[in-house]
């Protein structure tokens, strides 16, 4: 039996590229078919019926036509389109965030329904009020142990003894804390203070009721938000754009 030519699905866009004078490549997560990339002919046009749909973040349900190389969007229907993040500087930066992410981290084609839940549950959460820096830690935690990167947080990743209420450190080329006995191991290894280290526990182990009842001061959402990215940066060896530019924007709001 041949494959269909068309499928329908939902979709959250992750990145756009143009193509040429009329048409872009669209990268977009789905429920049960992961990455997929997609031209999205004449979305540049003035009067496109498919622009609109195609937004950076938006989440939409598409109609998709099996290309030889690439699929073709045929038709998009927006769900949510986001429109608080989009005019607030800081929330739309922290939404291209994870949306580079997510783009960075994993390959085209392959399944993983957590990750677009998480996407989407991640977009949803910035809408609200609510801690943005805690929020994209939350991701962050979740999102690197749905693609096998999740730091270890409970014990020392050397000796393996519990990890005590003192300052201990992390290492990023390990993947987790390192005790003060054995911090020798990665000189690189960055203090990580007793507070930060309580509040990715809880993170990581899905109280997200924090993101709506924890006030953090400046210092610790920094030094939180310090570990997060410098992992992230060890893992793909280069920065995430849009990182760079929320600490900008954090940096003129001292």
């Amino acid at each position: 039996m041949r494959a269909p030519r068309l499928y329908q699905t939902e979709a959250i866009v992750l990145k756009r590229s143009d193509l040429n004078e009329a048409d872009r490549i669209v990268t977009l997560y789905t429920p049960h078919r992961g990455k997929i990339r997609a031209i999205a002919k004449g979305s540049r046009r003035p009067l496109s019926k498919l622009a609109g749909h195609l937004e950076l973040y938006t989440h939409s349900i598409v109609l998709i036509a099996c290309g030889r190389h690439l699929d073709i969007v045929s038709q998009s229907q927006t769900i949510d389109s986001f429109v608080s993040l989009r005019e607030d500087l800081e929330k739309s930066v922290s939404a291209l965030y994870v949306m580079e992410v997510v783009d960075q981290f994993t390959e085209d084609g392959v399944e993983d329904y957590p990750v677009f839940k998480l996407i989407l549950e991640t977009l949803q959460r910035l809408v609200r009020p609510g801690d943005d820096n805690l929020i994209l830690r939350y991701f962050d935690l979740h999102f690197l142990e749905f693609v096998g990167y999740r730091p270890q947080l409970q014990h020392c990743i050397h000796c393996e003894d519990d990890v005590q209420p003192i300052t201990n450190f992390f290492s990023a080329s390990s993947g987790g804390v390192l005790c003060p006995r054995c911090r020798a191991i990665d000189p690189t290894a960055r203090p990580i203070s007793v507070n930060a280290l309580k509040v990715l526990r809880h993170l990581q182990n899905g109280e997200d009721w924090l993101i709506d009842r924890l006030k953090m001061s400046r210092p610790l959402a920094a030094e939180m938000e310090s570990l997060s990215r410098g992992y992230i940066r060890y893992l793909l060896d280069k920065d995430v754009k849009s990182a760079v530019l929320l600490d900008s924007l954090h940096q003129s709001q001292l």
